[in-house]
């Protein structure tokens, strides 16, 4: 996704307030500069031949959110950080505007991602933490959601296996703190049929016998 479209800095009668250095011949901003559009958006940094270009900050009114990096053609490339409105920050690469290679989101109630991106969406390799309980699912990601191989990490115990459309799917195994393995598979549950195409189908676990690691 594009974070918070602003409005174009350049054209006609919407150019809004413009304070910095120009080229000498184009006259277009470039250089250090500070732009105040018409809706009260701000940009301090550089430009390039009229765009944004090289380091800067905006800032977004209307929402209150926040960029703080690097731009290319003024579009957001490279390193920045990104805060959310609602509090959740972003600190990573960019590309075309978009979250995209590595980095690092942090939501409001203090769950981390970390790893990989593409296309504004979680993928590749990624470590989720859950705040609350310290719990972590350490894996493959693809468009935003678990898919792959993947491994939840519990208090208690681990579950390894795979994962389609974010849900544990086939073969996997349980291994518990005191030694002890379940292998085994997730299946749809034949009994509870999900009511439209856009809910989820309830997974069962089937089970073999309980073994220790050595004998696993």
């Amino acid at each position: 996704m594009s974070d918070y479209e602003d409005d174009e800095e350049e054209g006609g009668p919407t150019i809004g307030q413009y304070t910095g250095e120009r080229h000498p011949e184009s006259q277009e901003r470039h250089g250090k500069g500070r732009a105040e559009l018409p809706n009260g958006d701000v940009y301090n940094g550089d430009y390039e031949n009229g765009k944004r270009h090289g380091k800067g900050v905006y800032k977004f009114k209307k929402s209150g959110a926040k960029y703080d990096g690097s731009w290319e053609e003024g579009k957001k490339q490279g390193e920045g950080t990104f805060t959310y409105p609602d509090g959740s920050i972003y600190e990573g690469t960019w590309t075309d505007d978009l979250r995209s290679g590595t980095g690092t989101y942090t939501y409001p109630n203090g769950d981390t991602y970390e790893g990989g991106w593409a296309n504004g969406a979680k993928d590749g390799y990624g470590v989720y933490t859950y705040a609350e309980t310290g719990s972590k699912y350490e894996g493959a990601w693809s468009n935003g959601k678990r898919h792959g191989d993947g491994k939840f990490v519990h208090r208690t115990h681990n579950f390894v296996g795979g994962f389609t459309d974010d849900q544990a799917l086939g073969p996997g195994k349980f291994e518990f703190n005191h030694g002890a393995v379940q292998q085994g598979s997730f299946v749809v549950d034949g009994n509870d049929e999900p009511e439209d195409e856009e809910t989820k189908p309830v997974m069962k676990w089937v089970g073999d016998a309980i073994t220790t690691k050595a004998a696993a």
